[in-house]
């Protein structure tokens, strides 16, 4: 049989994070600096692509470019890949990890590195993660963040820069709801719509005003109103609640996507992209899901990153060739991943260690399919008992029609939520009969900006749907 593969994109919804901690069954895709990861439905892992420190987790160091499967690892609800080393957030709150760990980015007291997943010391109630370079972030029920690895530049926010093998607390952080990294700084999204800002600023990264790194958080000058942040490695993404994109940080590749190649240490706007609904910052690229499930990219396309069928970077955003009914998007270095709503799995970019994950090690500046991912299953979760949902219109101002299939009866419930996690309806609570369902979302209520739908079958989450009121 076959796990169908489910995530839904980091950036945007862990700021609805109350709800992801409870319900989500599977929650992301992650790329790594050469290599990729994703969950399948019975919460299991597999990563594909480079293996030197055993960052796939495979209990080796033997690189492949198809899907393997983590060693060990049941119950994962979230995952993240850092520069050479992974995180994967269980059901229980706790915190795993594999890979590198020269800087103690594991964060199980040892400096020794692991090719099967350690537990992260003295870390619980976690219900957000994200990989740095070396170094690894978590966000706390309690709303605290908590960070472990390298800090030469301050990356772990304590007030130091001095490195640590286990959790350390960052400094003055309160209300936070998302966290992101981008390779040697992070953020943290308040529940004002703010955003604070920490560790490497050479390039203006931490968009402050200035281009001084920072081992406390400082606040991104001027936004408001954001409701998901992305890192890059040298520069820093945020969605605003009206669908558009602010940047800041190094632009020589283009990455901020305004129009030209000069680098900003306050946010500007990307040009000519609204009704965004998903963001997401990688090595010199970023990219966005729109609301009609195209997917668009800018920055450095060199090894065909943008996926716009060229190797040629660009300043504005360009849409990925090919891709429609796309739920989420991630990547790594020089390369992409996305998620079709049909649950495949598509990739682009650079293929070097097999990041692209289609059996072989060469390059595509066009989406190929990732091949034999989530095969092979030894358990089938109920979360299969809702493999389709569709929502339209989306966006509305009026009402969406949500429609959905059951392959077997379950107790279906279908709730809306802001992206601060506050459940505003109940729409569905009833047992069902398998075949096709259907129910309306009245929105004429409702202000302008991004909600969630989440739809549970039985004990678990089938899936997310993001709906743009307008």
């Amino acid at each position: 049989m076959k796990r169908q593969l489910f995530f839904i994109s980091v950036v945007l919804l862990q700021t609805a994070y109350c709800i992801l901690s409870t319900i989500c069954c599977a929650q992301s895709i992650g790329g790594g600096e050469t290599y990729s990861l994703a969950i399948c439905s019975d919460s299991t892992v597999q990563g594909w692509g480079i293996n030197d420190y055993g960052q796939l987790g495979d209990g080796s160091n033997t690189g492949s470019n198809v899907p393997v499967s983590v060693n060990s690892l049941t119950g994962i609800t979230a995952i993240a890949g850092g520069g050479f080393h992974s995180l994967a957030l269980r059901n229980d709150s706790t915190v795993w990890a594999w890979g590198y760990n020269y800087y103690g980015e594991l964060g199980n007291g040892t400096n020794t590195d692991s090719s099967v997943p350690v537990q992260v010391n003295a870390l619980t109630s976690i219900i957000a993660i994200a990989g740095g370079y070396e170094y690894s972030l978590a966000l706390r029920k309690d709303s605290t963040v908590w960070a472990w690895g390298r800090n030469a530049e301050g990356q772990l926010g304590n007030g130091t820069n001095t490195g640590s093998n286990v959790p350390v607390q960052v400094s003055s952080l309160t209300g936070i709801i998302a966290i992101a990294s981008g390779s040697r700084h992070s953020f943290a999204l308040q529940n004002d719509g703010t955003v604070w800002a920490w560790g490497s600023n050479w390039a203006g990264q931490l968009g402050n005003g200035n281009n001084t790194d920072s081992n406390v958080p400082v606040q991104v000058s001027g936004l408001t109103g954001i409701v998901a942040i992305a890192g890059g490695q040298y520069h820093s993404v945020a969605l605003k609640n009206d669908g558009t994109v602010s940047t800041w940080g190094d632009n020589f590749w283009s990455e901020l996507g305004n129009g030209t190649n000069t680098s900003s240490n306050v946010p500007v706007q990307v040009v000519s992209l609204t009704g965004v609904i998903a963001i997401a910052g990688e090595y010199a690229h970023s990219i966005a899901i729109r609301n009609d499930s195209t997917v668009w990219a800018w920055g450095s396309g060199g090894a065909g990153e943008l996926g716009n069928g060229t190797n040629t970077d660009s300043n504005v955003p360009v849409q990925v060739s090919g891709l429609t009914g796309i739920s989420a998007i991630s990547g790594g270095k020089e390369f992409s991943l996305a998620l079709k709503n049909d649950g495949t799995m598509w990739a682009w970019g650079w293929n070097d260690s097999g990041q692209l994950g289609n059996g072989t090690n060469t390059d595509s500046n066009v989406p190929i399919q990732v091949t034999g991912l989530c095969d092979n299953a030894t358990s089938i979760t109920k979360i299969e008992e809702a493999l389709s949902i569709s929502v339209f219109p989306n966006p509305t101002s009026g009402n969406s029609f949500i429609n959905y299939s059951l392959s077997t009866p379950a107790t279906v419930s279908i709730d809306l939520y802001d992206v601060l996690g506050n459940k505003l309806q109940q729409l569905v609570n009833a047992k069902q009969e398998q075949g096709e369902h259907n129910t309306t979302l009245d929105a004429r209520k409702l202000t302008n900006g991004v909600y969630v739908l989440q739809i549970r079958a039985g004990e678990q989450m089938a899936e997310q749907k993001v709906v743009v009121m307008n």
